[in-house]
């Protein structure tokens, strides 16, 4: 135990070494603290360098950072989607397809469901993956030559052999006219032949999350293992619209094209019946085989509300298809949350 003399002199030395060195105040405080092994004179040293007058390390540390720790992000918040709310009083409409849904587009919500993931036959609809994959690996001006495309079966826009067509004007006939042979040509051309443009479509498929789709030709040909859904193609026809070379292709009701010399022509006609009769209708692709049924996508937009209506195998796919439109816009009404 150190006597209370002793401790006098050690504190002046203390006070001076700190007066002398700040860096070394703390070393020389708790060196001595330690020393001293007595709880009252280790609170009562520190008392004195804490309210000890002039400067030391304690006054003059500062705590304001040099640089903030935080950086400031500047972020803008999306403006909230209008959403439906229906009207349950108005009931759905009886339909003769198969398969059916009705999708808001901004929302992602669904208005109507029948067998939604169901996989049958997608027929011509299948047309819209091969337009979207010809769209990001093509530019429109691309002159494609006809080779074998002549030998397609179905629904063609009448393609002659070695004709040189541009990229544009085949989506036209294969969109418009629904053209077997213009899908052939947009596929023999690509870069791997027809199998690596089936193999990108599948691809595609995966990249959108088309769960219930597998594609196994460009065309919609019946064939084993090439299947979709309603709620796939509503997916798959939302991503289309959003590209603006297809939402004008698809919107247009009559088209005429010619090779490059201008010497063929091909007169094209839209296959969808609704464009023009149904108010907001902007597309997108019908379908028929004798297996597959009636088939149709379609777009709607009313008051800046986007409707997607895609049905199979259906009896009926023009007035299927328009009945569950006007229902859709009759039955639901849209909130905007930010309002």
């Amino acid at each position: 135990m150190i006597a209370r003399k002793s401790f006098r002199p050690k504190l002046r030395s203390v006070m001076a070494n700190l007066k002398k060195a700040k860096q070394s105040q703390l070393a020389v405080f708790l060196r001595y603290a330690y020393e001293l092994k007595k709880r009252s004179a280790f609170f009562s040293l520190s008392l004195v360098i804490l309210l000890m007058p002039g400067g030391n390390f304690y006054l003059e540390a500062s705590l304001v950072p040099q640089q903030p720790q935080v950086r400031e992000v500047s972020i803008s918040l999306p403006t909230p989607s209008s959403y439906p709310v229906a009207d349950k009083a108005i009931a759905p409409p009886a339909i003769t397809a198969r398969s059916a849904v009705v999708i808001d587009a901004k929302s992602a919500s669904v208005l109507f469901e029948k067998n939604p993931d169901e996989t049958l036959m997608p027929a011509s609809t299948t047309k819209i993956m091969t337009a979207l994959v010809s769209l990001q690996h093509y530019s429109l001006d691309d002159v494609i030559v006809v080779k074998r495309a002549d030998e397609a079966i179905g629904q063609t826009m009448k393609l002659i052999p070695g004709e040189k067509m541009k990229v544009r004007d085949l989506l036209y006939g294969l969109l418009l006219e629904s053209g077997n042979d213009a899908a052939f040509a947009l596929a023999e051309n690509f870069p791997g032949g027809y199998a690596a443009f089936v193999d990108e479509m599948n691809r595609l498929a995966r990249t959108y999350h088309l769960r219930h789709t597998q594609y196994r030709n460009v065309s919609g040909v019946e064939q084993a293992g090439h299947y979709t859904s309603v709620k796939d193609l509503a997916r798959l026809a939302a991503v289309a619209m959003m590209n603006s070379v297809f939402a004008q292709i698809v919107s247009t009701r009559s088209y005429v094209v010619t090779d490059v010399d201008g010497k063929v022509v091909h007169a094209l006609t839209n296959k969808n019946e609704l464009l023009g009769k149904v108010p907001g209708m902007r597309g997108v692709k019908t379908g028929w085989t004798e297996n597959a049924g009636e088939c149709l996508v379609t777009d709607t937009l009313r008051e800046g509300n986007e409707l997607i209506v895609a049905i199979l195998k259906s009896g009926d796919r023009f007035g299927d298809t328009s009945a569950l439109i006007e229902w859709a816009y009759r039955a639901h009404t849209w909130i905007n949350p930010g309002n």
